[in-house]
C-alpha cells in the first residue's frame, strides 16, 4: 500500500463523504469489507448537514485519505469531547478493507489529537456486539472503559435498526506525547 495523503475536508466534498461513509457501513456494497453494519442497521450512516457541522466547528476535523491523483480512500472524524479527542465516522473503502490504509488513517486521527491539539487521550463509541472491530482497536491500545451508552433508537440519523439489543460502548487509548 502507498500512504496517503491526508488533509482535512471542507464543504466541496461533503457529496464523495456521504457516498464513501454509506458504502462502508449500509447496503450490499458494504458487505465487500469486514466494518458492515448491514445486517444491524438500515437507512442512512450521515447525512450532509451533519458533516457541514462537523466541518465547520472548531477542534473539529474530517480528515480526508487520498492518493496522490485525489482518489478517496478513506475518512474519519477527529474533534475535541470533554478534554480528549474523539474519533468517530471511520470509513474505508470496503474493496481496500484490511489492506493497512485503515491503521494509517487512525494514527493520522491520533496524531492530530495529541500534537495539533496536545490532548491526552483519545475515546470512540462502538456497538457493542461488534466484537471483531473492537478487537482491531483493543490491537491499537484501545481499552474498553465499561462505560455502555444507550443506542439512540428513533432516531433515524443514526440508521434504523433491524435488532432491539443495540448499544454503544466507549473504548479509550491515552495518546503520549501530548502536549498539555
Amino acid at each position: 500500500m502507498d500512504t496517503p495523503t491526508f488533509r482535512a475536508a471542507t464543504a466541496a466534498d461533503i457529496p464523495a463523504l456521504v457516498s464513501l461513509v454509506t458504502s462502508a457501513y449500509r447496503g450490499d456494497v458494504s458487505k465487500q469489507g469486514w466494518t458492515t453494519e448491514a445486517d444491524m442497521l438500515d437507512g442512512q450512516r450521515i447525512d450532509a448537514e451533519v458533516l457541514r457541522k462537523d466541518i465547520e466547528r472548531p477542534r473539529s476535523r474530517i480528515v480526508l485519505a487520498e492518493r496522490g491523483d485525489g482518489d478517496l480512500l478513506a475518512c474519519a472524524h477527529v474533534a475535541e469531547e470533554d478534554g480528549a479527542g474523539y474519533f468517530g465516522m471511520f470509513s474505508v473503502r470496503p474493496d481496500l478493507q484490511g489492506g493497512g490504509v485503515g491503521k494509517v488513517v487512525l494514527a493520522e486521527a491520533e496524531r492530530v489529537a495529541r500534537e495539533d491539539w496536545g490532548l491526552p487521550a483519545m475515546r470512540m463509541t462502538v456497538i457493542d456486539i461488534r466484537d471483531e472491530l473492537i478487537a482491531f482497536y483493543e490491537r491499537r491500545g484501545y481499552v474498553r472503559t465499561g462505560i455502555k451508552k444507550p443506542f439512540p433508537y428513533g432516531d433515524e440519523r443514526y440508521g434504523i435498526p433491524k435488532r432491539d439489543d443495540l448499544r454503544f460502548e466507549v473504548l479509550e487509548k491515552p495518546l503520549t506525547g501530548a502536549r498539555a
